[in-house]
């Protein structure tokens, strides 16, 4: 039996309370509604309402339904168990058949569940802790959903300084390519500029190429011509120095034919001796003439030299004879 602390109507309430919000009825949210009771005796009111329900299931409740509506809710519900009855009487037969097994069932179920009592308070302690894990839990959970949320309102913070950085990086790469076309068309103004400075520069080479080339030609046919005049001052000085030996040699001869008589080749030997003075003299002369040509040989190789050192100098293509 019941005890006195809780009864089956107010049972009943809180199970009502319970099915209008939507929730399915048990001995823990009966206790949740009611704020006390033992579980016992909430698990005997709840097995006899139960019991009730199952007895009266093909009636319909009426409880908290305006008077009007239920007037005509009741009519159509006659109405609807009339039409109902003949074809459903089969059905009827056999669910009283299998109502009346499961009352039997039902009585050797509640011994067994009454057995079960001390079981379902423990499992109904446990339930509370696992309650209140899952309170923990749910309260964990809300906290991972918090930081998941700034972690994804991080996310998009960087989805979006991504795409900043991807746009900077375009705009960066269309900047470099406009600089590296402007570069190419400096490079290509540059290239043109040089060319054209090479260009009138080897001009300008070829130009002084031809210059020290005249001037070269120049001073080649200056030596020649000095070697060719001195040369014939050389055979000049020569004839005269063989005329003059010729000359001498004729003197000698004459002196010593003339030897015998002294004083008749005295004026011969005078005139003899003073012959060979001026070929002595022509001798000199032609010593004196061709040291200042050999002077003025070297002065002309200096100034070949001098030339073909300045020829040497300049970086010039190589010639083509």
């Amino acid at each position: 039996m019941a005890r006195s602390g809780v009864q089956f109507e107010d049972v009943q309430r809180a199970i009502d309370v319970l099915l209008k919000r939507g929730e399915a009825p048990g001995i823990q949210k009966i206790r949740d509604v009611l704020g006390t009771g033992s579980f016992t005796t909430i698990s005997e009111h709840f097995r006899e309402w139960r019991e009730q329900r199952d007895a009266n299931r093909d009636q319909p409740t009426w409880q908290d339904i305006p008077e009007p509506v239920e007037t005509l809710v009741h009519s159509l519900w006659e109405q609807a168990q009339q039409h109902a009855s003949d074809g459903l009487s089969h059905y009827r037969e056999e669910a009283d058949r299998l109502v009346e097994e499961a009352r039997e069932q039902a009585q050797r179920s509640r011994r067994e569940a009454e057995d079960a009592l001390q079981r379902e308070a423990a499992i109904n302690e446990h339930w509370l802790q696992a309650q209140a894990r899952l309170q923990e839990h749910s309260a964990l959970i809300a906290r991972l959903e918090a930081v998941q949320q700034a972690a994804e309102q991080r996310e998009n913070e960087l989805n979006q300084r991504l795409a900043a950085a991807e746009r900077q990086a375009g705009e960066a790469r269309q900047s470099l390519r406009d600089e590296q076309a402007q570069h190419q068309t400096a490079l290509k103004a540059r290239d043109e500029y040089w060319s054209e400075q090479l260009k009138q520069e080897e001009q300008r080479h070829e130009a002084a190429e031809a210059r020290l080339m005249a001037l070269l030609d120049e001073a080649r046919q200056e030596r020649q011509r000095s070697e060719k005049n001195q040369q014939q001052r050389i055979d000049a000085l020569e004839k005269r120095l063989a005329e003059a030996d010729k000359d001498r040699q004729a003197t000698r001869r004459a002196l010593n034919e003339e030897q015998a008589s002294h004083r008749e080749t005295q004026w011969s030997l005078n005139k003899a001796e003073d012959a060979l003075s001026e070929s002595e003299r022509r001798v000199r002369q032609y010593a004196d003439d061709r040291a200042e040509n050999d002077k003025v040989v070297a002065q002309l190789r200096e100034r070949l030299q001098d030339a073909e050192a300045r020829l040497a100098r300049v970086n010039l293509p190589p010639f083509v004879y």
